[in-house]
């Protein structure tokens, strides 16, 4: 099994704790109704799950997780709104413990770069789909990602992530091999599409670049690159400054790309 590159700092969670179904999910609407149920892999803090839920109700959604722990955000957030069709359950994607058939729609948000194996990882989402039913993932491309000013920090931020998350086990890249996967994992039903987060404005930049600038520095990346001898704590501070650097720009701009795929089971 990979490792998670991200962690759960708290610099992590604010980033992943602002996506929506709207911002992370919109290419999957037209696929949602009433009464479905759904399985939520890598549900994360839980904010798009909780949107998914209110959409399948009375259907039930299935936030799924690594660990226990890691289930504990959900958790808190699905209680903090009140809702009562989420079950929660800890496993692993490439062996899920559940029927074959037992879901209408599988659903899964920057989860495929991190894992040891998408193409089995995408098999298990299939099995456990319904006939006709739908699998949708969706994750970000980090070579692809583009930004203005061209400031050397952040070119030396994307070479030390891709080291780092390819280290772990993952892809970083992995937008781009989407449709590829579906294809591997045996779908032959599979519409691939793409969308852009945007960051360009002064709210936008500072709520960004600020992330991670305090991310560089204090996440579970920054563990891995010191401890693996990727990058000095020199090399950190250097990086988080062009961060800073970049989010003070009042031309600052950057978008980061992400492929889409919609599998009929």
């Amino acid at each position: 099994m990979a490792t998670y590159t991200h962690g759960h700092h708290e610099s992590v969670l604010r980033s992943h704790r602002w996506r929506t179904v709207e911002n992370s999910a919109a290419y999957l609407l037209p696929h949602l109704s009433s009464g479905i149920s759904l399985l939520d892999v890598g549900c994360g803090p839980g904010t798009i799950t909780a949107e998914l839920a209110e959409l399948a109700a009375p259907g039930r959604v299935t936030a799924l997780e690594q660990s226990e722990d890691a289930l504990d955000l959900a958790r808190a957030e699905i209680a903090r709104r009140g809702l009562d069709n989420v079950d929660f359950v800890a496993g692993d994607v490439h062996a899920l413990d559940f029927a074959d058939g037992a879901f209408d729609v599988v659903h899964a948000h920057q989860v495929l770069q991190h894992v040891a194996d998408p193409v089995a990882a995408l098999r298990e989402m299939r099995r456990v789909t319904r006939p006709g039913g739908v699998v949708a993932a969706r994750d970000s491309d980090y070579a692809a990602f583009t930004w203005f000013p061209l400031l050397p920090e952040l070119g030396e931020w994307l070479d030390l992530y891709e080291r780092v998350a390819r280290g772990n086990g993952g892809e970083p890249d992995a937008g781009r091999r989407m449709l590829a996967w579906a294809r591997a994992a045996g779908f032959t039903d599979v519409t691939a599409t793409a969308s852009v987060w945007c960051f360009a404005n002064e709210e936008d930049r500072q709520w960004w670049g600020g992330m991670w600038e305090e991310r560089v520095l204090k996440s579970e990346m920054a563990g891995s690159a010191l401890r693996t001898g990727a990058a000095t704590e020199a090399d950190l501070q250097r990086i988080s400054a062009g961060w800073r650097r970049w989010a003070d720009d009042p031309d600052g701009w950057l978008i980061i790309p992400h492929g889409e795929i919609i599998c009929r089971a």
